[in-house]
């Protein structure tokens, strides 16, 4: 049978302008059903609705001039909604993860995706959930359940098929429908996505995001679980052997697909080696291990709140206690804009009232080897987050920062700091989380009154795992003598060391980029031992605690006035230049690439200081920076040398 159309929600606004189209459309669809034989009779209409697919079937009591056209066009999309068996739901639903469609019907809804094996997700901001095409494979999913039988076929965001987010949705569209085709196209450049061979990805759209054809069928008489079948589709988007050229050649019988088998707790509509990801998920989910943790913090407003300089921020700060400047000469002067959250007028006010507005200025860990200062209040920052506040800002501590996805071909993403990171500490785009080794009482916890001092960040049902499997006893700061104690910064140093080995980065690759990395335990005292001292190198190496640092081979040779002007690699001479005269000098090639997250870090590092003039403490940082990584590449190295066999036993 014909069924109806799904179209995107549209504004009272927009109708206008929506009529001609939608005319147009409806006219060419009727010529071309006439083309194809069928007959219409002289009272028939042809049954395209101009509705919103998000809104509920219900009849409209409009009847006011040309509103009277809009509510009899409601009141027959509404019949076709609540009450004809529809069996085949077409369309390009739009992508749209601040999506403003958020009626109470739809609403209601998505909310079957926020369970998963009768629990709710636990997500602390299901946000990309609630995106526009999300929300019209759920209306789809809904109005197929509800009819018992038929086709729903979108192109979409490829987003739902891996994200650790979505697995409440896959769940349900399992238990609705009875075979679930998937057709990846990829393209996604903000993954960086390129064919398996290395060759060009491209999308089929001019979009950033990649895109999936899904086909949902569910038969008449049968239950769920859905058979679940993939397939991909990489490479250019036209030319001979183009993914347009294949779309138009192959179709779902033609197609060469995979049976998937999707369990809990991901239900994954992609292929996973199950094997390895039972092996993988026997370690530790560091959320788990850990259970305070946070996004690392968010200024929205860098350029003002954190400076290279303390000077230079504290002089910006001071003049928004200064009366005879007014809002808008600040606004120009430092380009401020007032937002939902921010306001400038009463960040002003709430500056010249606290008496204690120079103890703000904190020490921050702005990016990888990067440290500066900020104003660390709700003053210049959105969100400064009270768990770095209370845990971290001048305190003596250890923070694990890592990431739950990434964008980017690899994972590299656990660095260690001791001040507050923002949310882009290891990663390009917002994601970036702190897992603070120690908590430390607050003032306003009841339950940490009779606390004295820190105690670790560790769960006591990990402690007990490891303790078991070690037979040691935990002592609750510092470190154990791993004979018959093990301490927090035990646990640290040993995930540490984890965490780097290239081996577990790549045996893990597939689950390290779409979920918090999870960490396997030994019953090997010895291993145990050897790993957290390397990890231990390591975390030295990375807060610039190292003597090793003292020592650093690579020179800056040449006199100048030290302007970064560029930043210049030469391979063949292992320079990098700054200008054109001056250098460091004895870098090698593998260290200049060195990445930490979603960074190259010397390139960076110099990047952001591009017009400064570099001081005599920033050359002998970057020298160290250097030596850091290098030294990094080498233990990471003897990490892996160090474990005899994967899984970790």
């Amino acid at each position: 049978m014909f069924a109806g159309i799904f179209c995107p929600a549209f504004s009272a606004s927009s109708f206008e302008l929506l009529m001609a189209p939608y005319t147009i459309a409806h006219m060419k669809l009727g010529i071309l059903l006439q083309e194809y034989g069928y007959d219409f009779n002289t009272s028939e209409r042809l049954r395209v609705y101009l509705t919103n697919t998000l809104e509920e079937g219900v009849h409209s009591r409009e009847r006011i001039s040309f509103a009277e056209f809009i509510a009899d066009e409601a009141d027959a999309a509404a019949e076709v909604k609540s009450e004809e068996p529809i069996e085949v739901i077409l369309g390009n639903p739009p992508y749209s993860g601040i999506s403003e469609n958020k009626g109470e019907w739809i609403t209601n809804l998505i909310q079957d995706y926020k369970q998963i094996d009768g629990e709710p997700l636990g997500e602390r901001n299901p946000k990309w959930i609630n995106d526009d095409y999300v929300k019209f494979i759920r209306a789809g999913q809904w109005r197929i359940e509800k009819t018992g039988r038929g086709v729903l076929a979108f192109v979409t965001n490829h987003g739902f098929l891996d994200n650790v987010t979505f697995r409440g949705m896959r769940q349900s569209l399992m238990q609705t429908f009875t075979d679930i085709y998937v057709l990846d196209l990829h393209g996604n450049s903000k993954k960086k996505e390129k064919a398996p061979d290395g060759g060009v990805d491209k999308n089929v759209f001019d979009i950033q995001q990649g895109v999936a054809i899904g086909i949902f069928v569910k038969e008449p008489g049968k239950e769920g679980p859905a058979r679940v079948h993939h397939a991909e589709m990489w490479g250019p988007r036209e030319g001979e052997g183009g993914k347009y050229d294949r779309l138009v050649e192959q179709g779902v019988k033609t197609t060469q697909w995979q049976e998937l088998e999707p369990d809990s707790p991901y239900y994954f509509f992609d292929p996973r080696n199950p094997e390895l990801m039972s092996e993988y998920q026997c370690g530790w989910k560091v959320t788990e291990m850990m259970l305070v943790n946070v996004l690392g913090f968010q200024s929205h407003r860098d350029q003002f709140a954190i400076d290279l300089d303390q000077s230079r921020l504290r002089n910006r700060i001071s003049e928004l206690r200064e009366p005879l400047l007014t809002d808008d000469e600040l606004r120009q002067r430092y380009e401020l804009k007032d937002s939902r959250s921010w306001r400038l007028s009463e960040a002003r006010k709430q500056l010249q009232d606290d008496g204690e507005w120079a103890e703000h200025f904190v020490r921050c860990a702005y990016r990888p080897f990067d440290w500066r200062w900020s104003y660390y209040s709700t003053v210049a920052m959105d969100r400064p987050r009270k768990e770095l506040l209370g845990h971290v800002v001048r305190k003596d501590n250890l923070c694990l920062n890592t990431i739950r996805q990434t964008k980017m071909d690899s994972w590299q993403h656990a660095i260690v700091s001791d001040a507050p990171a923002p949310a882009v500490f290891v990663e390009v785009k917002d994601g970036s989380s702190v897992f603070p080794l120690y908590l430390y009482p607050q003032d306003d916890n009841l339950l940490d009154t009779a606390v004295e001092g820190r105690r670790p960040n560790l769960s006591q049902e990990f402690l007990d795992d490891l303790s078991e499997k070690l037979d040691l006893r935990f002592v609750p700061d510092g470190q154990g003598d791993l004979s018959e104690t093990f301490g927090p910064e035990d646990v640290f140093n040993y995930a540490y060391a984890v965490f780097h080995s290239p081996t577990f980065r790549e045996r893990y690759a597939e689950f390290l980029e779409i979920d918090f990395p999870r960490l396997p335990l030994t019953s090997d005292r010895a291993l145990f031992s050897s790993l957290a001292q390397k990890g231990a190198e390591l975390v030295g190496l990375h807060l610039m605690r190292s003597a090793t640092l003292n020592n650093s081979a690579i020179s800056f040779p040449v006199d100048g006035d030290h302007m970064v002007e560029k930043t210049d690699f030469k391979e063949t001479t292992g320079r990098v230049y700054i200008n054109d005269k001056q250098y460091f000098e004895g870098i090698p090639k593998e260290t200049w690439e060195f990445q930490v997250g979603g960074y190259q870090v010397l390139e960076k590092w110099l990047k952001d200081r591009k017009g400064r003039t570099l001081s005599t403490g920033d050359i002998i940082h970057y020298r160290k920076v250097v030596t850091a990584l290098s030294e990094t590449r080498r233990i990471m190295q003897e990490i892996d040398r160090l474990i005899p066999e994967w899984p970790i036993r």
